[in-house]
Protein backbone atom coordinates (compact mmCIF):
# COMPACT_ATOMS: atom_id res chain seq x y z
CA UNK A 1 0.00 0.00 0.00
CA UNK A 2 2.75 1.40 -0.07
CA UNK A 3 1.51 -1.03 2.37
CA UNK A 4 3.74 -3.47 0.45
CA UNK A 5 6.99 -0.44 0.25
CA UNK A 6 10.01 -2.00 -0.60
CA UNK A 7 12.62 -0.48 1.59
CA UNK A 8 15.42 1.55 0.51
CA UNK A 9 18.86 2.59 1.38
CA UNK A 10 17.95 6.40 0.92
CA UNK A 11 14.21 6.70 0.94
CA UNK A 12 12.07 9.35 -1.10
CA UNK A 13 10.62 12.12 0.80
CA UNK A 14 7.41 13.03 -1.30
CA UNK A 15 7.07 8.99 -2.14
CA UNK A 16 6.54 8.71 1.85
CA UNK A 17 4.44 11.93 1.90
CA UNK A 18 1.77 10.64 -0.39
CA UNK A 19 2.15 7.22 1.14
CA UNK A 20 1.54 8.34 4.20
CA UNK A 21 -1.45 10.73 3.10
CA UNK A 22 -2.83 7.68 1.98
CA UNK A 23 -2.52 5.80 5.14
CA UNK A 24 -4.39 8.09 6.77
CA UNK A 25 -6.99 8.74 4.73
CA UNK A 26 -7.69 4.86 4.34
CA UNK A 27 -7.80 4.23 7.62
CA UNK A 28 -11.25 6.87 7.64
CA UNK A 29 -12.60 4.29 5.53
CA UNK A 30 -12.12 1.38 7.83
CA UNK A 31 -13.14 3.45 10.90
CA UNK A 32 -16.58 4.26 8.88
CA UNK A 33 -17.33 1.20 8.36
CA UNK A 34 -16.89 -0.27 11.66
CA UNK A 35 -17.92 2.44 14.08
CA UNK A 36 -20.40 4.52 11.72
CA UNK A 37 -24.16 3.71 12.92
CA UNK A 38 -25.50 1.62 9.83
CA UNK A 39 -22.08 1.45 7.37
CA UNK A 40 -22.10 -1.93 7.28
CA UNK A 41 -25.62 -2.40 6.20
CA UNK A 42 -25.74 0.49 3.55
CA UNK A 43 -23.56 1.55 0.45
CA UNK A 44 -21.98 4.67 0.67
CA UNK A 45 -22.40 5.09 -3.00
CA UNK A 46 -25.64 4.93 -3.55
CA UNK A 47 -27.46 8.13 -4.94
CA UNK A 48 -31.04 6.54 -3.75
CA UNK A 49 -29.81 6.44 0.19
CA UNK A 50 -26.47 8.28 0.60
CA UNK A 51 -25.96 11.91 1.73
CA UNK A 52 -23.19 14.31 0.47
CA UNK A 53 -20.92 13.90 3.82
CA UNK A 54 -21.33 10.25 3.78
CA UNK A 55 -20.25 9.90 -0.33
CA UNK A 56 -17.28 12.53 -0.21
CA UNK A 57 -16.08 10.79 2.95
CA UNK A 58 -16.20 7.41 0.89
CA UNK A 59 -14.81 9.30 -2.19
CA UNK A 60 -12.10 10.61 -1.18
CA UNK A 61 -10.66 7.23 0.31
CA UNK A 62 -11.09 6.20 -3.12
CA UNK A 63 -7.51 7.44 -4.02
CA UNK A 64 -5.88 4.95 -1.10
CA UNK A 65 -5.85 1.42 -3.07
CA UNK A 66 -4.83 2.46 -6.88
CA UNK A 67 -2.08 5.18 -5.29
CA UNK A 68 -0.46 1.88 -2.87
CA UNK A 69 -0.19 -0.50 -5.86
CA UNK A 70 1.18 2.43 -7.72
CA UNK A 71 3.89 2.93 -5.38
CA UNK A 72 4.51 -0.62 -4.95
CA UNK A 73 5.44 -0.98 -8.52
CA UNK A 74 8.04 2.36 -8.19
CA UNK A 75 9.25 1.00 -5.13
CA UNK A 76 9.82 -2.30 -7.02
CA UNK A 77 11.43 -0.71 -9.50
CA UNK A 78 14.34 1.20 -6.82
CA UNK A 79 15.04 -1.79 -5.72
CA UNK A 80 15.64 -3.35 -9.01
CA UNK A 81 18.53 -0.24 -9.20
CA UNK A 82 20.26 -2.68 -6.57
CA UNK A 83 19.45 -6.09 -7.14
CA UNK A 84 20.34 -8.71 -10.14
CA UNK A 85 17.17 -9.64 -11.99
CA UNK A 86 17.35 -13.33 -10.99
CA UNK A 87 17.43 -11.38 -6.46
CA UNK A 88 14.41 -9.20 -7.87
CA UNK A 89 12.34 -11.84 -8.98
CA UNK A 90 13.04 -13.78 -6.17
CA UNK A 91 12.23 -11.22 -3.66
CA UNK A 92 9.44 -10.13 -5.61
CA UNK A 93 7.78 -13.69 -5.72
CA UNK A 94 8.35 -14.44 -2.19
CA UNK A 95 7.11 -11.37 -0.70
CA UNK A 96 4.23 -11.67 -2.95
CA UNK A 97 3.37 -15.01 -1.38
CA UNK A 98 3.93 -13.43 2.32
CA UNK A 99 1.58 -10.80 1.47
CA UNK A 100 -0.85 -13.22 0.18
CA UNK A 101 -1.25 -15.14 3.70
CA UNK A 102 -0.58 -11.89 5.61
CA UNK A 103 -4.24 -11.19 3.52
CA UNK A 104 -5.62 -14.88 4.00
CA UNK A 105 -4.58 -14.95 7.43
CA UNK A 106 -3.90 -11.86 9.52
CA UNK A 107 -5.76 -9.22 7.74
CA UNK A 108 -9.26 -11.44 7.47
CA UNK A 109 -8.94 -12.13 10.89
CA UNK A 110 -8.97 -8.05 11.88
CA UNK A 111 -12.03 -7.91 9.73
CA UNK A 112 -14.03 -10.47 11.03
CA UNK A 113 -12.30 -11.65 14.27
CA UNK A 114 -13.90 -15.12 13.71
CA UNK A 115 -11.13 -18.06 14.44
CA UNK A 116 -12.85 -19.84 12.77
CA UNK A 117 -11.96 -18.41 9.41
CA UNK A 118 -15.72 -18.72 8.02
CA UNK A 119 -15.53 -15.93 5.46
CA UNK A 120 -11.88 -15.35 3.85
CA UNK A 121 -11.14 -11.28 2.64
CA UNK A 122 -9.23 -10.91 -0.61
CA UNK A 123 -8.19 -7.46 -0.63
CA UNK A 124 -5.74 -4.64 -1.59
CA UNK A 125 -2.88 -6.59 -0.23
CA UNK A 126 -3.82 -9.55 -1.51
CA UNK A 127 -3.74 -8.10 -4.80
CA UNK A 128 -0.64 -6.51 -4.74
CA UNK A 129 0.78 -9.44 -3.25
CA UNK A 130 -0.17 -11.43 -6.26
CA UNK A 131 0.61 -8.29 -8.76
CA UNK A 132 4.04 -8.70 -7.41
CA UNK A 133 4.39 -12.71 -7.92
CA UNK A 134 3.51 -11.95 -11.54
CA UNK A 135 5.79 -8.83 -11.85
CA UNK A 136 8.53 -11.18 -10.42
CA UNK A 137 7.94 -13.78 -13.34
CA UNK A 138 8.06 -10.72 -15.93
CA UNK A 139 10.83 -8.81 -14.74
CA UNK A 140 13.25 -9.89 -17.33
CA UNK A 141 11.25 -8.06 -19.64
CA UNK A 142 12.36 -4.90 -20.72
CA UNK A 143 10.74 -2.04 -18.16
CA UNK A 144 8.65 -0.12 -20.91
CA UNK A 145 7.34 -3.46 -22.10
CA UNK A 146 6.42 -4.19 -18.24
CA UNK A 147 4.73 -0.34 -18.77
CA UNK A 148 2.94 -1.21 -21.65
CA UNK A 149 1.54 -4.30 -20.46
CA UNK A 150 0.43 -2.11 -17.32
CA UNK A 151 -1.42 0.22 -19.77
CA UNK A 152 -3.43 -2.32 -21.47
CA UNK A 153 -4.39 -3.67 -18.53
CA UNK A 154 -5.77 -0.47 -17.18
CA UNK A 155 -7.10 1.27 -20.50
CA UNK A 156 -8.30 -1.99 -21.55
CA UNK A 157 -10.26 -4.35 -19.00
CA UNK A 158 -13.18 -2.78 -19.35
CA UNK A 159 -13.62 -4.18 -22.56
CA UNK A 160 -14.22 -7.57 -20.62
CA UNK A 161 -16.50 -6.16 -18.00
CA UNK A 162 -19.32 -7.10 -19.68
CA UNK A 163 -18.22 -10.57 -20.68
CA UNK A 164 -20.21 -13.09 -18.83
CA UNK A 165 -19.40 -17.00 -18.42
CA UNK A 166 -21.22 -20.03 -17.46
CA UNK A 167 -22.46 -19.64 -13.42
CA UNK A 168 -20.17 -21.13 -11.44
CA UNK A 169 -17.36 -23.08 -13.95
CA UNK A 170 -14.13 -22.81 -14.23
CA UNK A 171 -14.22 -20.13 -16.68
CA UNK A 172 -16.86 -17.81 -14.46
CA UNK A 173 -14.50 -18.26 -11.55
CA UNK A 174 -11.18 -17.43 -13.66
CA UNK A 175 -12.95 -14.56 -15.68
CA UNK A 176 -14.27 -12.82 -11.56
CA UNK A 177 -11.06 -13.28 -9.97
CA UNK A 178 -8.97 -12.11 -12.75
CA UNK A 179 -10.75 -9.64 -14.25
CA UNK A 180 -14.91 -8.86 -13.05
CA UNK A 181 -14.67 -9.36 -8.64
CA UNK A 182 -16.52 -7.10 -7.09
CA UNK A 183 -17.62 -8.70 -4.01
CA UNK A 184 -18.25 -11.42 -5.60
CA UNK A 185 -18.44 -14.62 -3.07
CA UNK A 186 -16.52 -17.76 -4.24
CA UNK A 187 -18.26 -20.63 -1.96
CA UNK A 188 -15.70 -23.21 -0.41
CA UNK A 189 -17.96 -25.47 1.50
CA UNK A 190 -21.72 -24.54 3.28
CA UNK A 191 -19.77 -22.91 6.18
CA UNK A 192 -16.73 -20.93 4.39
CA UNK A 193 -16.74 -18.59 1.99
CA UNK A 194 -14.20 -15.89 0.43
CA UNK A 195 -14.85 -12.30 -0.17
CA UNK A 196 -12.97 -11.22 -3.63
CA UNK A 197 -13.45 -7.01 -3.83
CA UNK A 198 -9.95 -6.74 -5.97
CA UNK A 199 -10.36 -8.48 -9.59
CA UNK A 200 -6.41 -9.21 -10.32
CA UNK A 201 -4.92 -8.11 -13.69
CA UNK A 202 -6.39 -4.46 -13.61
CA UNK A 203 -4.47 -3.63 -10.20
CA UNK A 204 -1.68 -5.74 -11.88
CA UNK A 205 -1.58 -3.01 -14.42
CA UNK A 206 -1.62 -0.46 -12.07
CA UNK A 207 1.84 -2.06 -10.75
CA UNK A 208 3.65 -2.36 -13.73
CA UNK A 209 2.91 1.62 -14.66
CA UNK A 210 4.66 2.26 -11.54
CA UNK A 211 7.41 0.24 -12.34
CA UNK A 212 7.61 2.21 -15.55
CA UNK A 213 7.44 5.42 -13.72
CA UNK A 214 9.83 4.16 -11.02
CA UNK A 215 12.57 5.13 -14.05
CA UNK A 216 11.81 8.50 -13.02
CA UNK A 217 13.80 8.32 -9.28
CA UNK A 218 16.69 6.51 -11.05
CA UNK A 219 20.42 8.16 -9.53
CA UNK A 220 21.31 10.63 -12.03
CA UNK A 221 17.66 11.29 -12.99
CA UNK A 222 17.12 15.20 -13.56
CA UNK A 223 14.51 16.09 -10.44
CA UNK A 224 13.38 18.95 -12.93
CA UNK A 225 12.21 17.08 -15.58
CA UNK A 226 10.80 14.59 -13.04
CA UNK A 227 8.46 17.04 -11.62
CA UNK A 228 7.26 18.29 -15.36
CA UNK A 229 6.52 15.05 -16.57
CA UNK A 230 5.11 14.09 -13.44
CA UNK A 231 2.87 17.49 -13.66
CA UNK A 232 2.04 16.77 -17.46
CA UNK A 233 0.73 12.90 -16.52
CA UNK A 234 -1.44 14.08 -13.87
CA UNK A 235 -2.85 17.03 -16.39
CA UNK A 236 -3.05 14.56 -19.13
CA UNK A 237 -5.14 11.46 -17.19
CA UNK A 238 -6.90 14.22 -15.70
CA UNK A 239 -8.15 15.71 -18.91
CA UNK A 240 -8.66 12.21 -20.03
CA UNK A 241 -11.23 11.18 -17.05
CA UNK A 242 -13.03 14.87 -17.88
CA UNK A 243 -13.50 13.45 -21.68
CA UNK A 244 -14.60 10.23 -20.95
CA UNK A 245 -17.00 11.19 -18.12
CA UNK A 246 -18.31 13.70 -20.01
CA UNK A 247 -18.97 11.19 -22.98
CA UNK A 248 -20.42 8.85 -20.72
CA UNK A 249 -19.50 5.91 -22.77
CA UNK A 250 -16.44 3.86 -22.96
CA UNK A 251 -14.43 3.70 -19.19
CA UNK A 252 -16.39 2.96 -16.79
CA UNK A 253 -19.78 0.80 -16.34
CA UNK A 254 -21.95 3.24 -14.13
CA UNK A 255 -23.03 6.22 -16.44
CA UNK A 256 -23.59 9.79 -14.36
CA UNK A 257 -26.86 11.18 -14.89
CA UNK A 258 -28.48 15.07 -14.08
CA UNK A 259 -29.55 14.14 -10.67
CA UNK A 260 -32.60 16.05 -8.28
CA UNK A 261 -29.76 19.16 -7.31
CA UNK A 262 -27.10 20.36 -8.78
CA UNK A 263 -24.47 18.77 -5.24
CA UNK A 264 -26.46 14.95 -6.52
CA UNK A 265 -25.23 16.43 -9.97
CA UNK A 266 -22.03 15.87 -8.73
CA UNK A 267 -21.54 12.94 -7.05
CA UNK A 268 -23.26 11.20 -10.01
CA UNK A 269 -20.37 12.70 -12.31
CA UNK A 270 -17.57 11.54 -9.55
CA UNK A 271 -19.47 8.27 -8.58
CA UNK A 272 -17.21 6.05 -10.69
CA UNK A 273 -16.28 2.60 -10.15
CA UNK A 274 -13.59 1.25 -7.80
CA UNK A 275 -14.77 -2.44 -8.40
CA UNK A 276 -12.74 -3.83 -10.59
CA UNK A 277 -11.25 -0.29 -11.03
CA UNK A 278 -12.44 1.38 -14.07
CA UNK A 279 -10.54 3.17 -16.81
CA UNK A 280 -12.20 6.49 -15.45
CA UNK A 281 -11.40 5.60 -12.05
CA UNK A 282 -7.39 4.69 -12.69
CA UNK A 283 -6.91 8.31 -14.80
CA UNK A 284 -8.71 10.55 -11.73
CA UNK A 285 -6.96 8.62 -9.14
CA UNK A 286 -3.46 8.51 -10.32
CA UNK A 287 -3.40 11.81 -12.17
CA UNK A 288 -3.49 13.26 -8.18
CA UNK A 289 -1.07 10.94 -7.15
CA UNK A 290 0.71 12.15 -9.67
CA UNK A 291 0.38 15.52 -8.73
CA UNK A 292 1.32 15.17 -5.28
CA UNK A 293 4.29 13.30 -5.80
CA UNK A 294 5.50 16.54 -8.44
CA UNK A 295 4.26 19.35 -5.36
CA UNK A 296 6.43 17.72 -2.77
CA UNK A 297 9.61 16.76 -3.88
CA UNK A 298 11.38 19.98 -1.71
CA UNK A 299 8.51 20.62 0.98
CA UNK A 300 9.47 20.42 4.96
CA UNK A 301 7.88 21.17 8.58
CA UNK A 302 6.57 19.36 10.76
CA UNK A 303 3.33 18.19 9.30
CA UNK A 304 5.31 16.92 6.15
CA UNK A 305 7.82 14.78 9.25
CA UNK A 306 4.49 13.70 10.19
CA UNK A 307 3.01 12.23 6.78
CA UNK A 308 6.50 10.73 6.05
CA UNK A 309 6.17 8.92 9.46
CA UNK A 310 3.52 7.11 8.66
CA UNK A 311 4.65 6.70 5.07
CA UNK A 312 7.39 5.00 6.11
CA UNK A 313 6.33 2.32 7.55
CA UNK A 314 2.78 1.39 6.02
CA UNK A 315 2.82 -2.04 6.10
CA UNK A 316 3.29 -1.74 10.23
CA UNK A 317 0.60 1.02 10.21
CA UNK A 318 -2.01 -1.13 7.90
CA UNK A 319 -2.22 -3.91 10.48
CA UNK A 320 -1.77 -2.59 13.15
CA UNK A 321 -4.40 -0.16 12.72
CA UNK A 322 -7.14 -2.79 11.81
CA UNK A 323 -6.60 -4.32 14.75
CA UNK A 324 -6.72 -1.43 17.11
CA UNK A 325 -9.94 -0.37 14.95
CA UNK A 326 -11.38 -3.78 16.08
CA UNK A 327 -10.22 -3.74 19.62
CA UNK A 328 -12.21 -0.57 19.85
CA UNK A 329 -15.21 -1.86 17.96
CA UNK A 330 -15.61 -4.69 20.67
CA UNK A 331 -15.12 -2.25 23.18
CA UNK A 332 -17.74 0.07 22.09
CA UNK A 333 -20.02 -3.10 21.86
CA UNK A 334 -20.34 -3.63 25.17
CA UNK A 335 -19.93 0.21 26.17
CA UNK A 336 -22.99 0.54 24.11
CA UNK A 337 -25.20 -2.26 26.15
CA UNK A 338 -24.86 -5.23 23.23
CA UNK A 339 -24.81 -9.01 24.45
CA UNK A 340 -22.91 -12.02 24.40
CA UNK A 341 -25.73 -13.24 21.88
CA UNK A 342 -25.41 -10.16 19.72
CA UNK A 343 -22.09 -10.88 18.88
CA UNK A 344 -22.99 -12.71 15.84
CA UNK A 345 -25.35 -11.07 13.79
CA UNK A 346 -27.62 -13.20 10.62
CA UNK A 347 -25.68 -13.45 7.49
CA UNK A 348 -22.94 -10.58 8.75
CA UNK A 349 -19.32 -12.52 8.50
CA UNK A 350 -18.24 -10.05 10.61
CA UNK A 351 -18.13 -10.22 14.39
CA UNK A 352 -19.12 -7.54 17.16
CA UNK A 353 -20.94 -5.33 14.39
CA UNK A 354 -24.57 -5.41 15.06
CA UNK A 355 -27.21 -3.64 12.94
CA UNK A 356 -27.86 -0.41 15.30
CA UNK A 357 -24.04 -0.32 16.62
CA UNK A 358 -22.57 2.86 15.79
CA UNK A 359 -22.21 6.82 16.32
CA UNK A 360 -23.08 9.34 13.57
CA UNK A 361 -20.53 10.76 10.82
CA UNK A 362 -18.84 13.61 13.05
CA UNK A 363 -18.05 10.75 16.08
CA UNK A 364 -16.55 8.53 13.33
CA UNK A 365 -14.05 11.09 12.43
CA UNK A 366 -13.18 11.94 15.72
CA UNK A 367 -12.21 8.33 16.46
CA UNK A 368 -10.70 8.20 13.40
CA UNK A 369 -8.29 11.11 14.68
CA UNK A 370 -7.88 8.38 17.69
CA UNK A 371 -6.81 5.98 15.76
CA UNK A 372 -3.97 7.97 13.58
CA UNK A 373 -2.66 9.84 17.23
CA UNK A 374 -2.25 6.41 18.74
CA UNK A 375 -0.31 4.71 16.36
CA UNK A 376 1.81 7.56 15.67
CA UNK A 377 4.46 6.91 18.37
CA UNK A 378 4.55 3.18 17.35
CA UNK A 379 5.19 4.23 13.70
CA UNK A 380 7.78 6.74 14.67
CA UNK A 381 9.21 4.03 16.89
CA UNK A 382 9.46 1.53 14.03
CA UNK A 383 10.57 4.16 11.30
CA UNK A 384 13.35 4.95 13.16
CA UNK A 385 14.08 1.06 13.66
CA UNK A 386 14.05 0.13 10.01
CA UNK A 387 16.56 3.28 9.40
CA UNK A 388 19.25 2.03 11.80
CA UNK A 389 18.98 -1.74 11.34
CA UNK A 390 19.49 -3.90 8.13
CA UNK A 391 18.07 -6.95 9.02
CA UNK A 392 16.58 -9.50 6.23
CA UNK A 393 13.09 -9.69 7.43
CA UNK A 394 12.53 -6.00 7.97
CA UNK A 395 12.43 -5.68 3.70
CA UNK A 396 9.15 -7.87 4.62
CA UNK A 397 7.47 -5.57 6.27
Amino acid sequence: MTVTTLSTKQRIASIDILRGVIMLVMALDHVRDFLHHGAMFSDPTDLKTTTPAIFFTRFITHFCAPIFVFLSGVSAYLVSTRRTKSELSGFLIKRGIWLVFVEIILISFAFSLNPLFNSIALQVIWVIGISMILLGLLIWLPVRVIGVIGILLIAGHDLITPVSAIPNSTGDVLLKLFFTAKGTLFFLDKTHIVFDLYAILPWTGIMFLGYLFGTLYKSGYNPASRRRFLLIGSASLFVLFVVLRVLNGYGDPAPWSVQRNPVFTVISFLNISKYPPSLMYCCLTLSVGLMVLALTENVSGKLVEFFKTYGSVPFFYYVLHFYLIRIITVIVFFLQGFKTSQIITPNDPFLFTPPHMGFSLKVAYLFWLGVILILYYPCKWFSKYKKTHRQWWLSYL
